[in-house]
């Protein structure tokens, strides 16, 4: 459901319903809280190992929107290894999941380099700008005994994005070198294309995209060793076309020789988490207006970035029950949740929670204005053990500054 008060374009909420949580008892964890169901992940992680194999490619996850790292020994056991965006995600992938690190940086640091290289099975840059600036390091550490390819990122110059703030391939975007701008030089040296244009969508646009690159691509399938389409896969989505997916990965490797990666991130935590909140205060402004421990700008950034209206745990169905705007507890205007449905005027002390929160969300968080960050804890809806893997205090908030 759109935000209608939005004045930018909206996206829609993705969450499939609640799943196991329809039975969890909020009230079991810290507020705030996220709470991840282990039997979930291990369901999409399932997905994606069987179009793994079914394809015959190889499937990394985007640490950039699960870095959910006390799981990262059940992902070892279904996916081949991580996408990593920099230096702190390649250390964080090389030593707590494992399998290949595939790290992109928009633009890397000279200082990072040495350290890049040694973690990285891939090392995929932005422009062939980056690739023979730093040309020279990646031949002395190949001949220092280190092993990892070389990527390019390309923008296929076709967009298929929903928002354009989310579109990599928009115009004027610093996301990959232009497609049209490709000469047999830039890929001197080069093992293997990386191009990510996707933002949780389905099948279609990833087949539209490859035919639009594909013509461009084409003089160079001899030369590559392997393409990545990147992440924005919404695979364990149920309407996603499964078997669609596995025949064209097949046509990919047939018609390109090379092999093919994907980096979903989304949809290895796709419906396994929520984000238990809690009211702290109520009153009337024109309608009741409820104060929680849960902040958009701190917690939940894309409601206000994307925008969305995240999906709450059992709302009341439209014109039914009492509409409440929920707002976080800092001082900044905007931080706003949204307006939601309960079935009686909530009280302070009231338990809530959103859906869907597993991804990006976590990631996300800020210590803005001083306001917590929730706790993570991990359930496993098929015995219904439970444990808070993560609680933090005032200090976290305390050394970020100085």
């Amino acid at each position: 459901m759109n935000d209608s008060r939005a004045e930018s374009p909206a996206m829609s909420t993705k969450a499939g319903g609640p799943g196991a949580f329809a039975r969890f008892d909020l009230a079991r964890v810290p507020s705030p809280c996220f709470v991840v169901d282990k039997a979930a992940v291990e369901a999409n992680l399932a997905t994606l190992a069987d179009i793994r194999d079914r394809a015959g490619v190889k499937i990394l996850l985007a640490l950039k929107a699960f870095s959910m790292w006390s799981l990262g020994d059940l992902v070892t056991r279904y996916l081949d290894g991580v996408a990593t965006s920099g230096l702190w995600e390649a250390r964080l992938g090389r030593q707590y999941f494992g399998g290949e690190v595939a790290t992109y940086c928009a633009g890397y640091k000279a200082e990072d380099m040495e350290e890049v290289f040694a973690l990285s099975q891939h090392v995929i840059f932005n422009s062939p700008m980056q690739i023979e600036r730093f040309r020279d390091a990646a031949y002395e550490a190949l001949a220092g005994g280190q092993a990892f390819d070389i990527g390019l990122r390309l923008n296929p110059m076709h967009s298929e994005g929903e928002v354009p703030k989310y579109d990599p391939a928009r115009p004027h975007s610093r996301l990959g070198f232009p497609a049209d701008q490709l000469r047999p030089e830039h890929l001197n040296g080069v093992d293997g294309i990386h191009l990510h244009t996707l933002c949780e969508q389905d099948f279609p646009p990833l087949r539209r995209t490859w035919e639009a690159l594909k013509p461009r691509l084409a003089p160079y399938f001899d030369r590559l060793k392997w393409i990545n389409f990147g992440g924005g896969h919404h695979i364990t989505r149920a309407d996603y076309q499964r078997d669609d997916l596995v025949e064209f990965l097949k046509q990919v490797r047939a018609e390109t020789g090379c092999e093919v990666y994907l980096e979903p991130g989304e949809a290895i935590a796709l419906d396994s988490g929520i984000l238990v909140g809690e009211v702290v205060d109520i009153f009337d402004n024109g309608m009741p207006v409820a104060i929680v421990d849960i902040s958009a700008t701190c917690h939940m950034p894309d409601v206000i970035e994307a925008p969305y209206r995240p999906a709450m745990l059992n709302e009341q169905a439209e014109g039914e029950g009492v509409t409440v705007r929920l707002g976080g507890p800092s001082c900044l205007a905007g931080d706003e949740i949204g307006d939601y449905r309960f079935a009686a005027r909530p009280e302070p002390g009231a338990r809530f929670a959103f859906l869907d929160q597993a991804h990006y969300s976590m990631v996300k968080t800020t210590t803005f204005n001083g306001v917590p960050l929730p706790s993570i804890a991990i359930w496993d809806s098929r015995d219904d053990s439970l444990e808070v893997v993560k609680r933090f205090g005032w200090e976290t908030f305390r050394d970020r500054l100085s």
